[in-house]
């Protein structure tokens, strides 16, 4: 006589907590940055492709911006070219750029596309230029010294100002999940590298997307005692930056997170992205997966 494996309770209520989220989530779009950790592990690679393989097939409508700095710093150094940040964004002149755009369209969204479609679903990998999906507008960094000091200079660093939603739609009615690299185009065609939490929240703002998920190396937002804050509103944000707690690459993150929601996405997360299956602990379960973000 055959046996099988006891039946695990744990499992089961995790399966009825995603019930109501699942019925919440279908139809809706959302948006997720992909990035960090997330991007140089080959298993968190696999699972995530995994999970927007089961989004997909759940009735949810994916669709992914994803970053490149590990892999661009990697191409930057071999080709002995400096790596500078400025208020946590790339500084990025022509050889960066060329840099950035071989990295970001020709490696690694084709690649999560390739997982995707090895997981079972299936994915186009777009760059910000093809149909003038992103157009953007020169942007210069806030200076740390004060509003009063003149902005500080990224070079070839873009703010969308426009996103071709039609396009990504179509992609997305036929079946696919969009995979979009982060570099745009301005008015005279010319390119330029745009942050990729502030290319997926502008993506997000103009889908009128129900959520946005940014990946990243940390649990979320920290307190001064360095525990994750669940939830963190407009205010405590002022507080933690006035305490020089949120600083470097969590300063884009956050901003951005809170223009989406001003401008429409109904909700926004900043996850760890080094922790298997993060978007769907985010997504189905009532505590999350890292630190969720809102006005009030």
């Amino acid at each position: 006589m055959s046996t099988k494996e006891p039946y695990d309770s744990i499992r089961a209520e995790h399966l009825i907590e995603a019930l109501p989220y699942i019925l919440e989530y279908r139809d809706s779009i959302v948006v997720i940055k992909f990035g960090g950790h997330a991007m140089v592990s080959e298993d968190l690679k696999d699972n995530f492709a995994k999970d927007l393989t089961l989004l997909k097939l759940l009735g949810f409508i994916p669709v992914v911006v994803h970053g490149g700095g590990p892999d661009i710093n990697d191409m930057l150094l071999r080709l002995d070219i400096k790596s500078t940040f400025v208020g946590g964004l790339r500084y990025t002149d022509s050889k960066t750029m060329d840099v950035v755009e071989m990295v970001l369209g020709g490696k690694i969204g084709k690649d999560l596309a390739w997982r995707i479609s090895q997981a079972g679903g299936q994915a186009v990998s777009l760059s910000g230029k093809d149909s003038k999906l992103i157009e953007v507008k020169p942007v210069k960094a806030e200076n740390p010294e004060g509003q009063d000091k003149p902005p500080l200079d990224l070079g070839l660093v873009g703010e969308p100002i426009a996103v071709n939603t039609h396009l990504i739609l179509k992609l997305c009615s036929g079946g696919y999940i969009p995979v979009i690299a982060p570099v745009g185009t301005d008015s005279t065609g010319k390119t330029y590298n745009i942050n990729a939490d502030t290319a997926a929240a502008h993506v997000a703002i103009h889908l009128k997307a129900k959520k946005l998920i940014l990946l990243t190396d940390v649990p979320g937002v920290l307190d001064q005692a360095g525990e994750l804050i669940l939830t963190l509103n407009k205010d405590g944000v002022d507080r933690l930056k006035s305490q020089n707690l949120i600083t470097g690459g969590m300063l884009p993150k956050i901003d951005c997170c809170l223009e989406a929601l001003s401008k429409g996405c109904e909700a926004a997360s900043i996850i760890d992205g080094r922790m298997p299956h993060s978007i769907l602990l985010e997504i189905f379960t009532h505590r999350g997966c890292g630190t969720e973000i809102t006005l009030a």
